[in-house]
């Protein structure tokens, strides 16, 4: 009898002394490294992601406040992902199997029809692209609405980001260029939004983690020359850093350090989420994408070295 894996198939690419390691379930980055060093958490292969590690978020990232939502005056009802809270989380496309639409040594492309599903009344074709080249990884997700009527739709990343076990996340150095942070209440659902200036959630200058807790979205981001965002780990008075990048249309980032995740795996990386909109937005509607039939959005994001 063949033993499957709990994240099904596993797709390794490389290129460039870089190594990532794809799942079958969820499109997943289960793990990527750099000359042998971790660039992310990873996880055995025979053993399923602890705390979202390394799935795409689709078709929205983050949290729904009771499930409950409101598209062209249709009132909707999602099914409760995460009852702790009450809340809808992460989307759909992180349980089900993805199939191999491409690949080569360095690149892989994996593809998911997204049927109607609880509260989502939509058919989505949804594509994940990861690709290895000396810069590091890059990724591009595409979805194109191919049912009758107007979709929602949001899109996230959950990546796990190390400096390897012997930079401890209490030492990490961070630079977040992001001028705002959202507020949560209890079930982390956003109660407004704040300026980062004067508090512990201002990282736009560089500085340790220290003993930080961080499960929060940040916005107001700065963008460099080429248009990209960057969020920088580096060692305390070393080298070796890695960076996440964002492209257009990602104007938001979650962090969490992982205080709430079993033991063992609390405050082991640091997960650097790009986001196409905030928690609760198929709720506020802010920055939700729509999606008219026949109609394809694209976003990118990556992770290299400093």
């Amino acid at each position: 009898m063949t033993n499957i894996a709990p994240t099904g198939t596993q797709h390794t690419i490389a290129a460039d002394g870089f190594e990532a390691v794809i799942t079958e379930l969820g499109a997943g980055l289960r793990s990527l490294t750099q000359d042998g060093r971790p660039l992310v958490v990873d996880f055995p292969a025979d053993q399923p992601p602890v705390g979202g590690a390394g799935l795409p978020l689709l078709p929205w990232p983050n949290r729904i406040e009771d499930g409950r939502y409101t598209f062209d005056g249709e009132e909707r009802q999602l099914a409760l992902s995460e009852p702790k809270t009450g809340n809808a989380i992460h989307g759909f496309s992180r349980t089900f199997p993805w199939r191999v639409l491409s690949r080569d040594d360095a690149s892989i492309r994996m593809g998911l029809r997204l049927f109607p599903q609880v509260g989502y009344p939509h058919i989505l074709d949804l594509s994940i692209r990861y690709a290895l080249s000396a810069a590091g990884l890059e990724v591009e997700i595409e979805a194109e609405n191919v049912g009758d009527t107007d979709a929602p739709y949001g899109f996230g990343a959950h990546p796990y980001l190390t400096l390897g076990a012997s930079c401890p996340l209490d030492e990490t150095v961070l630079e977040l260029p992001a001028a705002q942070w959202i507020p949560v209440n209890e079930r982390k659902v956003p109660t407004g939004r704040k300026d980062v200036q004067g508090t512990e959630y201002d990282f736009r200058t560089a500085r340790p983690i220290g003993g930080t807790e961080l499960d929060t979205a940040f916005t107001g981001l700065e963008r460099d020359d080429d248009g990209l965002v960057r969020v920088r780990l580096t060692p305390g008075g070393g080298t070796g850093g890695i960076q996440l990048w964002a492209g257009e249309g990602i104007e938001w980032l979650q962090l969490y350090t992982g205080d709430t995740l079993p033991e063992g795996h609390r405050r082991q990386g640091l997960a650097v989420e790009p986001m196409s909109c905030p928690p609760n937005a198929f709720a506020t509607g802010e920055d939700v994408v729509r999606l008219v039939p026949g109609g394809r959005v694209v976003h990118r994001w990556g992770i290299g070295p400093v």
